[in-house]
């Protein structure tokens, strides 16, 4: 009797084990946060070049902040964050303030180191300098030799897809020309916009108002750019 009491008991406890066990819900695994990329140091390290760049030719020029604003209607706190890295400028306000210092774009590009007994008529693939305009899409390369009396320059241009100048018309000393190389460009001078595609080429004064942009929405442009500007007075 005892011994089937206990094998009652026994084959009784199986089923309440497996119910106790079936109550339990299963443990989700959890999902470790991803941890997102940090931020490209080179953007702000870029406008921080650049801005240090537009301070020393405004100071060789002996030129103060409020001159500057006046010419070219830009607020003084304005520039002050461009020189101090703090903004990024668009194309048209680096052209203007270029413009109002008497140099060309070029020379906001800073000097290149010279290692290879050039002596300043090449430049090589692994020297080029860069300006990055990371909040426009747009990027320019300096193919010739870089420096603040260069008055004929050549520029390599990649517009990265909506890559823009703004709504905003600009100008600047000299004049242009250019080849698409890769994609397509919008160019307006003046009243008139054009659709250039690869193997299409412009050239006008830089005094006319223009901007440009890559309308497509899926593939980047690349502009082989030519930019002269006048003689220093």
């Amino acid at each position: 009797m005892s011994g089937g009491n206990r094998m009652r008991k026994g084959a009784a406890a199986k089923p309440a084990t497996a119910r106790r066990a079936a109550k339990k819900p299963a443990r989700k695994p959890v999902k470790k946060p991803v941890k997102k990329p940090a931020g490209k140091p080179a953007e702000p390290a870029m406008d921080l070049a650049v801005g240090r760049r537009i301070r020393d030719l405004r100071r060789s020029k002996e030129m103060s902040l409020e001159v500057v604003a006046a010419r070219t209607d830009l607020s003084i706190g304005f520039i002050s964050q461009i020189e101090r890295g703090l903004s990024s400028p668009s194309l048209r306000v680096l052209a203007t303030l270029a413009d109002v210092l008497g140099v060309g774009i070029a020379a906001l590009f800073g000097a290149t180191p010279r290692d290879d007994g050039a002596g300043g008529i090449v430049t090589r693939e692994v020297q080029r300098a860069e300006l990055k305009l990371w909040r426009t899409g747009i990027s320019k390369q300096l193919l010739s030799p870089a420096g603040s009396e260069s008055r004929l320059n050549l520029f390599l241009v990649h517009l990265e897809p909506g890559g823009n100048t703004g709504d905003e018309f600009y100008t600047h000393d000299g004049e242009e020309a250019g080849l698409v190389l890769q994609g397509e460009m919008t160019l307006t001078v003046d009243t008139e916009t054009w659709t250039l595609k690869q193997g299409d080429s412009f050239r006008f004064a830089s005094r006319r108002p223009h901007r440009f942009s890559n309308p497509a929405r899926d593939a980047k442009a690349v502009v082989l750019w030519v930019n002269c500007v006048t003689a220093a007075g």
